[in-house]
């Protein structure tokens, strides 16, 4: 068969077909590239590689076992629940200081009371003038100042570009003294400037400066940290009568009934954080960490009061808390056993941010721990407390009332003759000799037996000689 001739036609249709192919290419290609510019804009936080943004969650006058996930079987706390279900829960955490302001100064800066100098909330109201008189104040700035001799976690953070947020409870000044580039107390010397003014409305008035916080710093690409240590549960018992009636209900004193319905609002207000956080694509990225400053007993027959034994106390209901972490693209869901402490925070948050731990630090860095799912290489924890007006300000002992050690599942709590002008009627049965119990048996502390073990007291006492020496304060012996 002959080839036949290609005609002036063929030809026309092949050049409008290949213009077509190029053409299509063309745009193809162009559409290729304004996808993958617009993925990198679009990229959600939890996916870019930066530092993950820290939520700093503190109650305020919390006993350890009033939560949903640690077995209570009336007060309701489904926020904090999910939490514990979906990331690192230590049941067995604690508080080295069950007293509001050394506990928050220990969260802030990873040190103990005894290191960092602030162990009591006010100056003793035995000063010439007493409360409010010039020398009271005089020392009430001094106080505050201790906090300008140590780095505190919002300026350690901000070495990776951190921008900070205090709301809540703050005693040490302004929020700026704590090293916050933005918050809501004002601090000592301004009016009510005691232990956070103008940020304690936060949680009971609605959330809107942290929720804008977060948002300003996601806008511009910046990691943060928000302190959100609302005034709750704390007294005032004023919760709101939609859920108060579900507690009064159960036919309770109206002290408990309240500060039950006090737990479930501050529970609430996480609930609306971690929403917003998920709402803006940020849950996945953002570390989560809970802790209460100290526990708390009510006081059955007044409202707004504790029990001895809870708050300012050494004992398992002054001083255990649960600690929590959640930061879902690293951390897997995890209850664990072991022993941790609050001054273990500042160090695993800055682990999770990749910022070297200050060598100084007293504390663990749990990050990779909890990353690797490994145990913790430790089975020993300390704790002191002082009494709620500082005496000597620049002598720590001079107001220690107690020390503790906890191993395994022995806790040794030795008692002091430290200076106390107040609140003695909270500490009477406490103030005495040594105290030795089988947390694994007795979790409320209700047999002693110092006497049956004298070998192990002897050696745990020499663990917190070990821990640091006294060289003023005597021992209790009865």
């Amino acid at each position: 068969m002959l080839l036949q001739p290609i005609n002036a036609n063929f030809w026309g249709r092949l050049y409008a077909i290949s213009r077509d192919i190029i053409l299509c290419l063309f745009i193809v290609t162009i559409s290729a590239c304004s996808y993958h510019k617009k993925s990198a804009v679009e990229i959600p936080a939890s996916n870019a590689k930066t530092p993950p943004n820290i939520l700093l969650i503190l109650s305020d006058d919390h006993a350890w076992n009033d939560y949903g996930f640690m077995g209570h079987d009336i007060v309701q706390t489904p926020s904090l629940d999910k939490l514990a279900a979906e990331g690192v829960t230590f049941k067995r955490g604690y508080v080295p200081t069950s007293l509001c302001r050394p506990s928050l100064a220990t969260i802030a800066t990873g040190y103990y009371a005894f290191q960092h100098g602030i162990t009591g909330n006010d100056p003793s109201r035995e000063l010439p003038g007493g409360k409010g008189g010039e020398i009271y104040e005089k020392q009430r700035a001094e106080i505050i100042a201790k906090i300008d001799k140590v780095a505190t976690l919002p300026q350690l953070l901000k070495q990776k570009g951190y921008v900070s947020f205090q709301s809540g409870k703050w005693w040490e000044g302004s929020y700026k003294r704590g090293g916050f580039d933005q918050g809501m107390t004002r601090g000592f010397p301004e009016k009510g400037g005691r232990h956070g003014d103008d940020g304690l409305k936060i949680g009971r008035e609605g959330l809107s400066q942290v929720t804008n916080f977060i948002d300003r710093s996601s806008a511009e690409n910046k990691p943060f940290l928000v302190w959100y240590a609302p005034f709750l549960p704390h007294a005032p018992h004023n919760p709101p009568t939609r859920i108060l009636k579900k507690y009064l209900d159960k036919h309770l004193p109206i002290s408990i009934a309240k500060y039950y319905a006090m737990i479930e609002w501050f529970d609430e207000t996480n609930g609306q954080l971690f929403a917003h956080l998920e709402k803006k694509g940020l849950k996945d990225n953002t570390l989560i960490v809970y802790v209460s400053d100290n526990g708390w007993v009510s006081n059955p027959t007044k409202t707004g009061y504790f029990l001895p034994q809870s708050k300012q106390s050494p004992g398992e209901s002054g001083v255990r808390t649960p600690i929590m972490f959640s930061l879902p693209s690293k951390l897997n869901a995890q209850m664990r056993p072991e022993l941790v402490s609050s001054v273990d925070i500042v160090p695993t948050i800055l682990g999770a941010a990749g910022i070297d731990v200050p060598n100084d630090l007293p504390s663990k860095n749990l990050f990779a721990a909890m990353q690797n799912e490994t145990s913790i290489d430790r089975n020993t924890i300390f704790g002191e407390g002082f009494a709620h007006d500082m005496d000597d300000l620049n002598d720590p002992e001079s107001t220690l009332l107690y020390r503790w050690v906890i191993e395994g599942q022995w806790k040794l709590i030795l008692s002091y003759d430290g200076k106390n002008v107040s609140y003695q009627q909270y500490h009477t049965g406490d103030l005495t000799g040594p105290r030795l119990y089988n947390l694994l048996a007795d979790e409320h502390e209700n047999n002693n037996m110092a006497k049956q073990h004298p070998d192990l007291v002897k050696r745990l006492s020499a663990k917190l000689v070990d821990w640091y020496p006294l060289t003023t304060r005597k021992i209790l012996q009865k």
